[in-house]
């Protein structure tokens, strides 16, 4: 079951395994990143999964050994705003978060192979999962201040569900690449499995698919036995100083100058210090503010509330000056010499109590659509 594009090309691959479906992501040239078609069709093949009840069990996998998903097509999304059709950009939002919302809603259990780059919208797909292998090739990361834009796909809520203290501030404001089994350590997958071995767990879902429970949460266990079996819990790395760093300095921050300023008499992992000021000295400021603001709002919300203020916050900021800037910097022109309006932390406004997310920008009144 294949969903051509104009070009031949099959954008997704759709294999109906019995009680198993199993979707493959189909643009490995751009490391399965999520365009609007692509948004729609995964969007059509989960209400299918839904309605049909010989279905036990979704999988969720990306073609070629790159990448599960790099994200949304960013650099599409700021081009359209560029040439002034904002509507098929919000439109891509709109579509994503409502699959995103879909998945985590999916009556059927969800598994998603996470192996090389999973970034952005892939994260987004992931989150939704019952179960997300990681492989010593996994690159997960939410970078997407570095190019004037935030974490979205409802990150900014469910990390908070999914991290321990401290790593929900940590990931989200600077970007920090997580690697390999360390996506476990962290929260962001829930197993850890060579790669040579996911033949093995493909027949092994295919197997136990049939007999899996219909109802979701009794599903979801019976797959965590099943993984059990074929995944390797040993591997999962420790690092408790990293841990404990994580927590002291970021959890609960209350803004980027007094971060940098704590961080800048950091008496312990002096590397980490330096690293998180490289990080946030390449940032836009406004994007980091920005997020930092909805960190503290968000979490503990609703998931429907927390993707529709994304919804909300993606309209306002693709607008923006910074938003345009870095993918032209970083994907465009690709000379990495972005330049920030306002270029200080310290000149950025602190965005509160909300105000830019709760009304469009002068001029952009329109009609609120629900997440559904």
């Amino acid at each position: 079951m294949d969903f051509p594009t104009t070009d031949g090309e099959d954008l997704i691959r759709v294999r109906p395994l019995k009680a198993l479906w199993h979707i493959e992501l189909n643009r490995p040239r751009v490391l399965n990143s999520l365009s609007l078609a692509m948004v729609r069709q995964l969007a059509r093949v989960l209400d299918a999964v839904q309605q049909n009840p010989q279905v036990r069990c979704l999988l969720i996998t990306g073609s070629g050994p790159k990448a599960f998903c790099a994200g949304g097509d960013i650099k599409w999304v700021a081009l359209q705003v560029r040439s002034e059709n904002r509507a098929e950009a919000e439109a891509f939002f709109h579509e994503e978060y409502a699959l995103d919302l879909a998945v985590h809603r999916s009556s059927k259990p969800v598994v998603v192979v996470a192996h090389g780059v999973t970034m952005g919208g892939g994260l987004g797909l992931a989150a939704g999962a019952d179960i997300v292998l990681a492989t010593e090739t996994t690159h997960m990361a939410m970078p997407e201040t570095r190019i004037g834009f935030f974490p979205d796909v409802g990150s900014t809520g469910w990390l908070y569900a999914k991290c321990p203290a401290g790593y929900p501030e940590y990931l989200a404001l600077t970007g920090d690449d997580v690697l390999g089994f360390h996506a476990v350590r962290v929260g962001l997958a829930t197993h850890a499995i060579e790669s040579y071995r996911l033949p093995d767990v493909l027949r092994a879902l295919q197997d136990a698919a049939p007999a899996l429970t219909p109802e979701r949460i009794t599903a979801q266990k019976e797959l965590f036995e099943l993984m059990a079996s074929v995944t390797r819990p040993e591997a999962i790395p420790v690092d408790a100083a990293t841990d404990t760093w994580v927590r002291s300095y970021f959890d609960g921050v209350s803004s980027v100058p007094e971060l940098l300023e704590n961080l800048s008499q950091c008496q312990m992992q002096s590397r980490l210090c330096e690293g998180v000021f490289r990080r946030l000295s390449e940032r836009s400021p406004t994007a980091v503010a920005l997020t930092l603001a909805l960190l503290k709002v968000q979490r503990g919300r609703p998931l429907e509330e927390v993707l529709a203020m994304d919804e909300r916050v993606a309209r306002w900021i693709i607008q923006h000056h910074d938003f345009w800037e870095g993918v032209r910097a970083r994907l465009i022109d690709k000379d990495n010499r972005p330049r920030w309006h306002p270029a200080r932390y310290e000149e950025v406004r602190s965005f509160g109590p909300l105000d830019p997310f709760l009304q469009n920008p002068p001029g952009q009144e329109q009609a609120r659509r629900p997440i559904k």
